[in-house]
């Protein structure tokens, strides 16, 4: 499902924000800079979005590699963080690889990751699944699981709800959902908070469109994972060896709404990019003084 423009998109995030964690205010413009060389003296570990950041789809940003390689020459940590949810980890760190990344396996810190890190003794639970049956199951063979699609049996068995990948998903699923969660509240776990992402011709419709979309509808409060959530950075964190200073550690992303609010909630630096992703097509500055969401930087490219 797709539709979104820059301003519907914004206006999406914005319409959320009750469930959103609060911005950190600031008095300070956010500082221009070119890319991320002109930050590597500054911190000593980078997070890095994909979307936006690394990628645009399928297509790998130019110069972005380079400049991965030239800041762990240096004696960088860098990471990517993610809302990737929809994809098994070695299916994400393999396309990384293919667009020309080098990432390990740890080294790459999904929304996916981080809601099977918290499952915890839910496992147990059968749970229905929004997922694309042509992504596979590998991370989630553990899980008793069901997908979700047209017949309505499994909505009412199930005894939750993983939101994990939307691009099978449709208006008619989402209604079958809905009514079973109003016929019998049940735990609705999101993999990825994202309501867009960034592609090649436009934006793409993300779980976290139809998370917020149910509970305004049925008043039950799912529980997010991935940015602009704490759990997802607690976890990055983890990765960090040694792990820096807050205040030497940034997150590199193109949406203000994920990227930059959960950098901000996580108490560390914030750099958003202005030329690719989120704002490729319009200037980030009204947005930022709109959402009251400020970066620490406005890189034109990563």
């Amino acid at each position: 499902m797709t539709g979104h423009t820059l301003d519907t998109a914004f206006a999406a995030y914005e319409a959320v924000r009750h469930r959103l964690p609060a911005p950190v205010h600031s008095a300070t413009p956010p500082e221009h800079v070119t890319d991320l060389d002109a930050l590597a003296d500054r911190f000593d570990a980078f997070l890095l979005d994909a979307f936006g950041v690394l990628n645009i789809g399928e297509t790998a940003i130019p110069g972005v590699a380079e400049r991965i390689a030239g800041l762990r020459a240096r004696g960088k940590q860098v990471m990517v963080v993610s809302n990737a949810a929809g994809f098994p980890h070695a299916a994400l760190v393999e396309k990384y690889a293919r667009l020309g990344f080098s990432f390990t396996a740890e080294q790459v810190v999904t929304s996916r990751a981080t809601l099977l890190a918290a499952l915890g003794d839910r496992r147990g639970l059968r749970w229905g699944l929004m997922a694309t049956r042509s992504t596979g199951l590998r991370d989630l063979e553990g899980l008793d699981l069901t997908y979700l699609e047209e017949d309505p049996a499994p909505y009412a068995e199930v005894d939750g709800f993983l939101m994990i990948g939307s691009a099978a998903w449709t208006d008619a699923r989402q209604r079958l959902l809905e009514a079973a969660l109003q016929a019998n509240p049940r735990p609705v776990l999101v993999g990825n908070p994202d309501i867009v992402a960034p592609r090649e011709t436009g934006f793409s419709t993300e779980p976290g469109h139809f998370a917020h979309r149910l509970a305004d509808v049925t008043g039950i409060a799912p529980e997010f994972f991935g940015k602009p959530f704490g759990n997802i950075f607690d976890l990055a964190f983890a990765r960090l060896d040694p792990i820096p200073d807050k205040s030497r550690i940034l997150m590199v992303g193109d949406s203000l709404h994920t990227d930059i609010l959960g950098a901000q909630a996580a108490g560390i630096g914030s750099a958003l990019v202005a030329g690719y992703g989120f704002f490729a097509s319009g200037d980030p500055r009204d947005a930022i003084e709109r959402a009251g969401i400020r970066p620490d930087y406005i890189l034109e490219r990563p």
